[in-house]
């Protein structure tokens, strides 16, 4: 005798999960809520199973509990928010929002409407690992950044000269002073033959003279010169350099990797095709964005994954609009990092954030905006697997002044 088949759907949050499960006849066979917690979801496995479920309806393809259910065995199917809001109707004319009834909304879908979802599908081998690098390699500039704070602030008080001295206090000319000079007292040693022979020792390319840099050195405050505690700081500084040449060579290192893992990966030219996009950030975004295409079914479910649409609260005449918390952190920071730096290679970009900010927003918000709007182009471009044309981008194109060229 074949076993009635079952169907189960969860309407998740960050602090609790309704869960609905339904018989072949829609009947309502179990409900529970639980908390997002590791106990909450070992709850949600059991109940599951108890009810011989297969697969499961959710309005969200990505974050811990579709891992979770991924994990232990279970397809799952996202029917996203705007499809859940459309069927509230055929249960009843007021269209209230409620946790247990979304739920028994997507249980019941997935029973009448099983093959018009998306099965979700875990990323490649390819995708994880180009993850790894990249995060890896984000956690490693964190690293190098506090070193560089550290290195910073102890110059501040025993050697102001070597603050300033270069563009940056971690690029390898400027380490390769504070290696050969960690202290005012052997600086003080450089005449301007000396600097000018060290500079070109060190194969220096700035626009600053020797008689320059010397100047600097010595106008600058005197810090500690002499006893134990100047003593301790060439112990630090020089400690703090090895560190950052350290990272900085570590962080080219991934670099590479990651840019070997991109071009080996088969979504790598959709993303390096968009504007400012390079290396880094292209495989930040296809890292983060995974590669599979029905964990995002509309380009809303996209944007509000990456945090870059509001959120919208809305109960009788009540209306809440807020910037939305909930989200994939990494990757709001990676849509948002390249968004914000596309106006200058892109003239609807440019546009599109001149109009956002003329209507009174600040920086941050004109660049939600443009990255919302970027996540349809993006979603077009990443589910039709073809990369940005900008000669196909309509509203592109309509800014473009004939006889001008793309910018």
């Amino acid at each position: 005798m074949q076993a009635t088949p079952t169907f189960a759907g969860i309407d998740w949050s960050w602090q609790h999960h309704a869960v609905c499960i339904v018989d072949a006849r829609g009947q309502r066979l179990e409900e529970v809520v639980v908390a997002h917690s590791r106990p909450g979801l070992a709850r949600v496995t059991r109940v599951l199973r108890e009810h011989g479920v297969e697969q499961v309806g959710i309005e969200r393809g990505d974050g811990p509990v579709v891992e979770h259910l991924m994990r232990d065995g279970f397809e799952v199917v996202v029917i996203s928010a705007r499809q859940v809001k459309s069927l509230r109707a055929r249960y009843g004319s007021a269209g209230n929002k409620d946790d247990r009834l979304d739920a028994f909304v997507l249980a019941d879908a997935l029973r009448t409407d099983a093959g018009r979802w998306a099965v979700v599908r875990p990323d490649g081998d390819a995708t994880v690992a180009l993850r790894m690098l990249v995060r890896a390699r984000h956690d490693l500039v964190q690293h190098r950044i506090a070193v560089h704070n550290q290195l910073l602030a102890v110059l501040q008080h025993n050697f102001p000269g070597a603050i300033g001295l270069f563009s940056q206090l971690d690029i390898p000319i400027s380490l390769a002073f504070l290696r050969r000079f960690p202290t005012e007292v052997k600086a003080a040693w450089l005449s301007e033959a000396r600097m000018a022979h060290w500079l070109k020792a060190n194969s220096y390319c700035g626009r600053h003279s020797a008689h320059q840099l010397l100047t600097h050195l010595r106008q600058a405050a005197t810090g500690r010169l002499r006893g134990p505690a100047a003593e301790a700081s060439e112990v630090i500084v020089t400690t703090l350099v090895e560190l950052l040449t350290t990272l900085r060579h570590e962080q080219d290192h991934l670099e590479t990797r990651i840019k070997e893992a991109l071009l080996e990966h088969p979504d790598g030219p959709i993303f390096q095709s968009l504007p400012r996009a390079g290396v880094i950030r292209a495989a930040t975004l296809l890292a983060e964005i995974g590669d599979c295409r029905a964990r995002y079914p509309d380009p809303s479910a996209l944007a509000a994954a990456a945090g870059v649409a509001p959120s919208t609260r809305q109960s009788g005449k009540h209306l809440t609009v807020s910037y939305r918390q909930g989200c994939n952190k990494q990757l709001r920071a990676a849509l948002v990092d390249w968004a914000q730096d596309t106006p200058r290679a892109n003239d609807w970009a440019r546009d599109t954030y001149d109009r956002a900010r003329s209507r009174g927003c600040r920086h941050p918000h004109a660049t939600r905006i443009l990255a919302q709007n970027w996540t349809r182009i993006l979603w077009r471009c990443w589910h039709d697997h073809q990369p940005y044309q900008p000669e196909r981008h309509g509203r592109l194109q309509t800014l473009i002044q004939p006889g001008e060229g793309l910018t």
